[in-house]
């Protein structure tokens, strides 16, 4: 499985619209991650980009975000990606926190 993560500087991008890049982490079946990799942010990063059906394309099921809209959520639902907003910090910890069931 993969979960993407809008980022900016390592930590989660309140606005998933203008973030710099997505980190994108493979997972195996016993939650440990894999692999990290980024993916560039397009210009018109958010709904109106194609950047739901590149994240959906890679295997990307799970998106955790900091602030989004409800039409970027919809568009995600729409490619299979389930999304998780409200998420803060290091992205690593943040998706960590996720695999643990620990993020609050």
């Amino acid at each position: 499985m993969k979960i993407a993560l809008p980022s900016r500087q390592n930590q989660i991008d309140e606005h998933f619209g203008h973030c710099e890049y997505f980190t994108v982490f493979t997972v195996n079946d016993n939650h440990e991650i894999l692999s990290e990799e980024m993916v560039s942010s397009p210009a018109d990063c958010g709904c109106k980009s194609n950047i739901a059906q590149t994240l959906a394309q890679m295997g990307v099921k799970m998106m955790l975000a900091g602030n989004m809209g409800q039409g970027a959520v919809n568009v995600l639902n729409g490619y299979g990606i389930e999304v998780l907003r409200g998420c803060s910090g290091e992205v690593k910890n943040v998706a960590e926190q996720w695999l643990a069931g620990t993020l609050a």
